[in-house]
Order: C-alpha cells, then structure tokens, then sequence
C-alpha cells in the first residue's frame, strides 16, 4: 500500500443531504446530480454557476442515471421512472419487481452499452434482495441472496463487473459479457472484518467508482475512510475522511479529476454530527488518476 496522500476535501457549499446516494457528472451539462433517498429529492449542481436545482419526489430514489435528451433514469421503491427535469414531470416505466413495504431499490449504474443494473435492499435486513438488468424494456432478475446490494461498477475493458453486499462486507468481481450482457465466474475481490467488540471497525463497503488505471474506490460506510483497490483486490490507498458515513464517490469536473463523494447523516448519533457537521453534504477533492465517465442509460 502506497502511503497516504494527503487530499484537501471541502464540501459543496450547499444544505447536507440526509442520505446522499448514485453521485454521477454530466459531461453535456457539467453538472453533479445525486439522490437523497430519506429525503426523497434529486438534486443536480452546475459548479460554473454555482447553481443548485432539486425536485421533490414521491417515493424514495434508490440511484439514478442519465438518458439522452436531458432525462433521467430513476429507480425509486415504486419502480422506474423516467423523469424530465425542465418540466418535472416522471412517468414510470416499469414496476417493482418486489413488494414494496418489503424491498426498494438502491445502488444502480448504466453498463457501457446502456443497460440499467439495479439491486434492491430489503428492510428486514434478510438475504432476499437482488440484481436486476433493464435492458430492451424487460428488467430480469439477474443475481440474488443478498441483503443489501451495491458497489456497482465496470472495469475499463468492460469485461469485469464489481458487485457488493454491503451487510456481509464482501466485493464480488464478475465477468461480464459485453455483448450479451450476462454474467459468470462470480468470485470474491474483497472482504472486510465485520463489526467486532473491542476492535476499531473499519466500515463496510458501500458505493464505488472505477478510475481510468481500472482501480476500485469504494466508500467504506461507518469507517470514516475511502479505499482505492488495485484490479486483484489489493488496497493502494487509503484516504481518512472528516465525515464516519460515506455512501458513494464518482469522477467529475472537465478532466474527470474531481472525485466527488456522497456522505450521510440520517440516523447518526448527535454527539457524531455535533464533531462532523459535514455529514450528509457532498464532499469533492483533487485527484491524480481521471475516473472513467459515466454511462448512459436507455429505454
């Protein structure tokens, strides 16, 4: 592991998020958009203006990914949803694979070729929760016996998908199949201890990104730190946060050099928020190594 560098991390300047979540820039707008799922909002940052839009929603936004034509992509707990910022008007394309007062959807990204991946969480905390594929207007339950699904991410080739359960605190690494879209050969790429007595926790793993070097930056939830994982799961680097909860980094800014980095506060103790009053905002710092642009989504 190489040493730790030191980052300067600020926060946008704009309110904290509840539970910020899906972080991704817009190359065509350049502009950060991000879920707060408690909070039930979509937000989008133009950094140039300084401008900061968000939308109220119905249900609770699990990811979100761009379309063409200025749309986004949502999975919310009441399915999928196509929704049209300049109007604020959604129309659902496609209804929950599950129930509802049981499951929602979480963690999503587009594959390279279009394919919205999506897993769900389930509220009673048991192994029932799953990976989807929308593609060609189906969603195909692609994977399952999890509880909480995220981590989603593609090697540069796109040949290698990453795929988390956050409770069991294990990556997984599949081959993907571009063509098909299919996977196989599932293995384990990381696993972290668990929460013990008497042991420093070092979090689990939540969202993640891929730089262009094809290594795996994982937010490690309630362990106050960002991992930078080599392509064989080896740990490069750690990054120590002012914040105990990050949920999700991405790659923005023209150069794709901005990693930005979703955090929560929904739930946190208050003698935690009092020592880190940046929880919950969106947090940015200089990189060295370019991430890899975000993927667009289809109907």
């Amino acid at each position: 592991m190489s040493a730790e560098r030191l980052f300067e991390i600020q926060p946008l300047p704009l309110p904290p998020s509840l539970l910020g979540e899906s972080p991704f820039w817009h190359p065509e707008e350049g502009a950060l958009w991000w879920c707060d799922i408690p909070g039930r909002r979509l937000n989008r940052w133009d950094p140039a203006r300084g401008r900061h839009d968000h939308w109220g929603l119905e249900a609770e936004p699990g990811c979100a990914a761009p379309l063409q034509g200025g749309r986004v992509l949502l999975a919310m707990r009441d399915g999928l949803w196509c929704f049209e910022p300049h109007t604020g008007k959604r129309h659902r394309v496609c209804k929950p694979p599950y129930d509802p007062a049981q499951q929602r959807f979480n963690d999503g990204k587009a594959d390279p070729q279009g394919r919205l991946w999506v897993g769900t969480i389930d509220d009673q905390r048991q192994p029932r929760a799953a990976l989807y594929r929308w593609a060609e207007g189906e969603l195909e339950r692609m994977a399952g016996g999890i509880t909480t699904s995220n981590g989603l991410a593609w090697s540069p080739d796109g040949h290698t998908m990453y795929w988390t359960d956050t409770r069991a605190h294990e990556i997984r690494a599949l081959d993907f199949d571009p063509d098909l879209g299919t996977l196989s050969r599932q293995r384990v790429f990381a696993r972290f201890a668990p929460r013990q007595d008497g042991v420093p926790y070092g979090g689990r793993p939540d969202g993640a990104a891929v730089d262009s070097e094809g290594a795996y930056w994982v937010a490690m939830y309630e362990g106050r730190r960002l991992l930078r994982l080599s392509p064989a799961g080896q740990l490069l680097q750690e990054v120590v946060l002012p914040v105990q909860c990050p949920t999700m980094p991405c790659f923005g800014g023209p150069d794709l050099r901005t990693l930005y980095l979703s955090t929560a506060r929904d739930h946190r103790p208050a003698e935690e928020l009092a020592r880190d009053p940046w929880a919950g905002c969106v947090l940015q710092m200089r990189v060295p190594v370019p991430g890899l642009p975000v993927n667009f989504a289809r109907l």
